[in-house]
């Protein structure tokens, strides 16, 4: 199988820390990104944990108030 090069940009800070944790897996970087770019193609996804939990803004507030309001006024009619 024939290899490519991918380059990337990143902040030096990033890098550093980055290639420190992959230094303690005894992994090099071209290892580590091998890794992971081989589990996206295996399982057709991206293997990352997003613990973001989303928080309602001002206009979803509102409009949930708005609706609330409006409920109050069909509920007692």
């Amino acid at each position: 199988m024939t290899t490519t090069n991918y380059n990337i940009r990143l902040e030096q800070e990033l890098k550093d820390s980055a290639f420190s944790v992959f230094e303690s897996y005894g992994l090099t970087p071209s290892q580590a990104i091998k890794l992971f770019l081989t589990q996206v193609a295996q399982t057709n996804t991206v293997p990352l944990s997003f613990d973001y939990q989303a928080r309602a803004n001002v206009k979803t507030l509102d409009e949930a108030l708005e609706t609330k309001a409006v409920m109050n006024t069909v509920v007692s009619q």
